[in-house]
């Protein structure tokens, strides 16, 4: 791949071997949970406006289904962050690129706060998620910093800042919505931006980029490395399946508890979220287990707990301690599964993590949108045992590719 790896910087750059990482002094702890309350605080960005979607209807008369498309453009503006943003991580020093997408991120909610038309606030929201792609830099970036021995355990406490900031965003968002209105979530969030921005810049360490060559080419080396590395290919396929079975549950869980079997409105599926911190407590885990035991045991653990959710959820989903088990034991093992992958691909080639976390993450958010598709429509001719079939097979595919397609030598 001689377009992707560099033997030196152009003039008057001093040339700099591609083979090694550039010096850089060792990670701190106060760096890894500053990488960790960044990622929180920058995704929680793109669920404050999930709550306050009903306020921000009333505000300027629209319909649920028309306001709803400030949630749904937020997303697609994250999507395309994450394919066309990311990659950058290998080619523009980190911390730079991180502090500017996170001013920007700062400009756009201020731009949401007193967006006098929807049109305008529909504009600010696909920025917002655009520029919000900083979680997916820095997770490569901690594992560029990281020692060997302790990668796993280093990205596995910047995902459980990540997994926090989803968790508590759309409870605060809720609650200061409530009480102040939604325009002042937005101001709030531009405010912890400019302040983090300051924290950045006095703490987050320097990470230098290896690739010298044009964004063009930067781009598609992304389907070089998918070619190239069946590791990476076998991990993506894997995250696809477990994301897409995770998403089938969390998108029909509304349905189940609203239903006959349980009777419950929409805020005790909303509690149900609080259940998540259990993945957050699981990825730290995994990423130890990843460190001392390899990333291959950690991810057979992972499969094996996420099957056993859905097992759990299969036959003793209809009582509420079973599902609260089924939720737990689901949530520990996709997490365990998805630090595992990630671990694992960060190895392949260092001078490519960026690119490498952009092919493994665009497959999730494609397995993820397809299992919200497939549990829909399992939900809407089976219900609950249809949702659990779907959930079922997708774990069962990710334990056949992991078991048989693209592996190494040795494996």
């Amino acid at each position: 791949m001689p377009d992707t790896l560099t033997a030196q910087v152009p003039e008057p750059a001093p040339i700099r071997p591609t083979s090694t990482a550039p010096a850089t002094a060792p990670l701190a702890s106060s760096q890894v949970w500053l990488m960790a309350i960044t990622c929180g605080l920058v995704v929680a960005n793109l669920y404050y406006n999930q709550p306050l979607l009903a306020e921000i209807g009333r505000t300027f008369g629209l319909t649920e289904s028309k306001v709803s498309w400030v949630a749904t453009i937020t997303q697609v503006g994250y999507t395309l962050g994450l394919l066309l943003l990311v990659p950058l991580g290998d080619k523009w020093e980190r911390k730079r690129l991180i502090m500017s997408l996170v001013m920007l991120v700062a400009v756009c909610l201020a731009v949401a706060a007193y967006a006098p038309t929807f049109g305008v606030l529909v504009g600010a929201s696909l920025l917002l998620g655009f520029f919000s792609a900083v979680p997916q830099l820095l997770v490569p970036m901690a594992a560029s910093l990281a020692s060997d021995e302790q990668r796993g355990r280093v990205v596995g406490k910047v995902m459980s800042g990540l997994l926090i900031g989803i968790l508590l965003s759309r409870t605060i968002s809720g609650y200061v919505g409530l009480h102040f209105g939604w325009r002042t979530m937005f101001l709030v969030g531009a405010g912890l931006m400019l302040v983090l921005v300051a924290v950045l810049a006095r703490m987050l360490p320097s990470n230098q980029p290896y690739y010298a060559g044009s964004y063009g080419s930067l781009l598609r080396s992304l389907g070089t490395l998918a070619r190239e590395l069946p590791v990476l290919r076998r991990s993506s396929i894997i995250g696809a399946c477990l994301f897409g079975g995770f998403s089938a549950f969390w998108t029909t869980l509304v349905f189940f508890l609203e239903s006959d079997a349980y009777g419950y409105h929409a805020d005790v599926a909303g509690l149900f979220g609080l259940i998540g911190a259990t993945g957050a407590f699981a990825a730290s885990f995994a990423g130890k287990s990843a460190d001392h035991k390899g990333p291959g045991f950690a991810l057979r653990v992972g499969l094996a707990l996420f099957l056993g959710g859905y097992v759990l959820m299969t036959f003793g989903g209809y009582h509420l301690l079973g599902l609260i088990a089924g939720v737990i034991v689901l949530d520990v093992g996709q997490q365990m599964a998805h630090i595992s992958n990630q671990t694992r691909i960060f190895s392949l080639r260092p001078e490519a993590r960026s690119r490498l976390n952009t092919v493994y993450m665009t497959a999730c958010f494609i397995g993820a949108s397809a299992g919200s598709l497939l549990g829909g429509i399992a939900w809407d001719h089976y219900q609950w045992p249809g949702v659990c079939a779907v959930g079922l097979g997708l774990v069962a595919l990710a334990y056949v590719v992991n078991r048989f397609y693209g592996r190494e030598a040795g494996e």
